[in-house]
């Protein structure tokens, strides 16, 4: 007997959903708070605020105008309700879209600009926040409360770490707590090769009631089209669902019947099931993915690993082609998810994701391995503070930061002395440092350098983000690239991470806030043979002809300016980086040298040193391996010559770079 219907029900949580499938997360939520807030405002002078089509339309208008997205929509109202919906589920918002309060929490540190860190967890205040709301950001599936957040820090207490594998297939399927004791459990036996990943997810599939439903369901009748998509159970529609009843009728000709001469028909029937779960039906049936050399070689292009070699019945058949259906489907679903999961696990920056692999960041670590045992009983409640700006031991009371025993084991575990938090910040930011390094060694090296500065002449956006992260925006990637590119050719002296006045994840990868000040790069040198005791202000910009008079001129002189006045030294001066140099721009630089700047109350400097270079400059630095004892010496002696334009900019840079572009 067949059922009319089998339903299908979620066996996993994902944060977030995938309308709002975003990069530069932490940016598009803090751009949607302010928008928010100032469309409200301006819209409840006018009449009561209520989030109905008509509301959502305007505001998609007003997203529109304020160029936070492109295009037509051809429902502004959805598009507006999906635009918005990542920050209901982390209680950002409310349903009707109005700002909770710690939406106002988060929203106050986007307006003050103010990101740096001051917890107890060396993070910024804005992943402060973003710690806390998912601390207490809890997901329904199938009637069981989950906080993923807790489920992720249970099980790298446990494990220590998780594989990219792992954190994708597995841990969502925690959804419980007897689940969440059985993926970890289920994960030590991955690692000592006694089971597999499919064999985890079907295991899990097969103690739901509609996946045992649709699998007796299966084995019971006549295979037909219609049962292959009933107990396909899609969740869009049934049809989606009918290239299976071709795979599996070649499935069973080819290795039941030992039809042969089907074996490329198999391959097109694998072909026809789209994307991921195409993908692995493939590698699970062929040693290649060649048509023409399954087409010539037939039986011989199947895997030898392949399920179905072995079977002698329909009903074997019909066991493995179910599991795999199921199985492969699942593992596209959880695949797909790994992203949107990912994403909002980082806005907290108490996690590493790199080397394809999950783990704690320090303290976190340490503070969780303290009080996991006793917040975990939270671990499957919803909160009753999402929507609230509270204090991090209110949400549950066992989440408090004992610094004797954190610090004490920490002590222990280093060999170290660590009592205070000024202690413990010493030795996070040394062991950022040393991270740092070892990121430059392995992600940029001197050709990677060169490619990037290529793509940012370019504008090849894409391939930047491909090569060092989407978490940020590309003007602010290319202050990140100038200051590791400085940094080398400093010899790695000082400490980057405080001269770049940039937001790190905690990855050390750059990520970009919808308000800040400048983000200057602020180098700090002592006194050496070659230079005195100095500060370099790097300006770096992408911005080009009347914008870069308009946009860089009046600040990076207000900049160094200010900064002279406020620290008193005249060897202090500025560096300016774009990929275009205008020439306006660079004759009023130099015509600084001989201008009063004044500040407050009359006081005032006489004249400053702006040296302008462009990336192909740059890049004949890195060809080159100038370093900067050379570079000082000849920006310095070419600011106090008196040449004029252009042969001053042109034989600076001809002498600043050993005359490579002369001879090139």
């Amino acid at each position: 007997m067949i059922v009319n219907n089998i339903p299908y029900q979620s066996f996993c949580w994902v944060l977030g959903t995938t309308s709002f499938r975003t990069a530069k997360l932490n940016l598009k939520i803090e751009q949607q708070l302010l928008l928010l807030s100032k469309f409200y405002k301006n819209f409840s002078i006018k009449k009561e605020w209520i989030w109905n089509s008509d509301t959502q339309t305007q505001y998609y208008d007003f997203m529109k105008k304020n160029e936070f997205l492109t295009g037509d929509a051809i429902r502004k109202d959805k598009d507006a309700r999906e635009k918005t919906s990542g920050l209901v589920d982390i209680g950002l918002i409310n349903d009707d879209r109005t700002i909770t309060d710690a939406g106002y929490e988060l929203l106050n540190i986007t307006e003050k600009g103010d990101f740096k860190e001051d917890t107890l967890f060396n993070i910024d205040k804005d992943s402060f926040v973003y710690f806390k709301q998912l601390l207490k950001t809890s997901i329904n599936v199938n009637n069981s409360v989950v906080r993923p957040y807790y489920v992720l820090a249970k099980a790298l207490v446990k494990l220590k770490y998780l594989s990219y594998e792992e954190f994708t297939y597995l841990l969502p399927l925690a959804i419980s707590k007897d689940s969440t004791k059985t993926v970890i459990s289920k994960i030590e036996e991955l690692r000592k090769q006694q089971i597999t990943v499919e064999y985890i997810i079907f295991e899990d599939l097969m103690s739901m009631s509609n996946y045992q439903l649709a699998k007796d369901t299966f084995m019971d009748n006549e295979i037909s089209e219609e049962l292959i998509c009933l107990i396909g159970m899609n969740r869009k529609s049934r049809n989606y669902d009918k290239p299976y009843y071709e795979l599996y009728r070649t499935i069973r000709d080819v290795f039941l019947y030992n039809n042969h001469d089907k074996v490329h028909d198999l391959y097109l029937a694998a072909k026809k099931i789209k994307q991921k779960p195409g993908n692995l039906w493939r590698s699970l049936l062929f040693k290649t993915t060649s048509s023409d050399s399954i087409k010539k070689n037939k039986i011989k292009s199947i895997h030898h690993n392949c399920p179905f070699i072995s079977c002698k019945t329909e009903d074997e058949i019909k066991d493995i082609f179910f599991k795999y259906m199921h199985v492969y489907k699942a593992m596209a679903t959880l695949s797909d998810y790994f992203d949107l999961n990912r994403r909002y696990f980082n806005l907290t920056d108490t996690l590493i994701f790199e080397d394809q692999v999950v783990r704690f960041d320090t303290i976190p670590r340490y503070f969780f391995e303290d009080c996991m045992d006793k917040i975990y009983k939270d671990a499957y409640l919803e909160s009753p503070y999402l929507k609230q700006a509270v204090p991090i031991e209110i949400i549950s009371r066992n989440l408090v930061f004992y610094e004797d025993r954190i610090y004490g084991k920490l002590s222990k575990d280093l060999g170290i002395v660590i009592k205070t938090a000024e202690q413990a910040t010493t030795f996070i930011n040394d062991e950022r440092y040393r991270r740092f390094n070892q990121l430059i060694d392995k992600k940029f090296n001197d050709s990677v350098l060169l490619e990037l500065l290529n793509c940012f002449e370019q504008r090849r956006d894409s391939r930047i983000e491909e090569l060092v992260t989407d978490e940020a925006d590309i003007p602010t990637i290319f202050e990140y690239i100038i200051g590791i590119i400085w940094y080398k050719a400093s010899d790695k002296q000082g400490n980057i991470l405080e001269y770049m006045k940039l937001s790190l994840e905690a990855n050390l990868l750059p990520k970009t806030h919808a308000a800040s000040g400048y983000a200057d790069i602020i180098y700090e040198y002592e006194a050496c043979q070659e230079y005195p005791k100095h500060s370099l202000l790097i300006e770096a910009t992408l911005a080009e002809g009347t914008n870069q008079r308009r946009m860089e001129m009046e600040p990076v002189s207000r900049h160094l300016g200010d900064y002279r006045l406020k620290y008193k030294n005249p060897f202090d001066y500025s560096l300016f980086i774009s990929t275009f140099l205008h020439k306006n721009v660079i004759a009023d630089f130099r015509g600084r040298k001989h201008m009063q700047y004044y500040g407050q109350e009359d006081e005032y400097i006489e004249g400053m040193k702006i040296v302008s270079i462009d990336t192909k400059v740059l890049g004949d630095i890195i060809k080159r391996k100038i370093n900067y004892k050379y570079l000082y010496g000849v920006f310095d002696r070419y600011y106090k010559s008196d040449l004029k334009l252009p042969e001053w900019q042109d034989n600076m840079i001809k002498e600043a770079t050993q005359g490579y572009r002369a001879n090139r």
